[in-house]
């Protein structure tokens, strides 16, 4: 399956509402998204990425038959690694092991190469999100190592993977 990612737009704040509320979405994202997840956070996200610097913000909602199915971002860092960008993503739980993950995170990753001076996107799942960790893997991250005790998810102290792309191996 192959899905596009398009600007966000208001009305999706429905689709995204719908995604967001499950537990298995949410714990593997890091805290701060409230739970039920409702169509107003919804409008709230989304308006606040139309708002946000198109050279710092690169969000995407992840459609499919004109559905929106997920959302991805790469988001600029500062200070000495103003280059550098950090990448987000999830997916509906009915669209997971489809490669529709990968899709999204090898268009995000090219269109911010193309589109930007960054040159290097990392992403850090938790170490026991296997699928995520086998998304990147596919997309051709590299992994670059195990931060150790790095989160408390759940209560939970966890460890997170390291994984990069350089604008070179695109």
């Amino acid at each position: 399956m192959t899905c596009k990612l398009k600007k966000w737009e208001l009305t999706d704040a429905g689709d995204l509402a719908k995604a967001l509320s499950n537990t298995k979405i949410q714990d593997n994202l890091r805290d701060g998204l409230p739970y039920p997840y409702t169509e107003k956070d919804g409008i709230d996200y989304i308006s606040a990425m139309l708002s946000a610097d198109e050279n710092e913000t690169f969000a995407f909602a992840i459609a499919l038959d004109n559905k929106v199915i997920g959302s991805i971002g790469v988001f600029r860092q500062g200070n000495i690694h103003r280059q550098t960008a950090e990448l987000g993503y999830y997916i509906a739980e009915e669209y997971w092991g489809k490669g529709i993950m990968t899709d999204a995170v090898r268009q995000i990753c090219k269109y911010v190469f193309d589109k930007s001076d960054i040159i290097r996107i990392y992403a850090e799942p938790f170490a026991h999100n296997a699928a995520s960790c086998r998304v990147l893997e596919k997309a051709g991250f590299q992994y670059e190592g195990t931060l150790r005790s790095n989160a408390v998810k759940n209560g939970r102290v966890i460890d997170m993977r390291m994984y990069s792309l350089l604008r070179a191996e695109i």
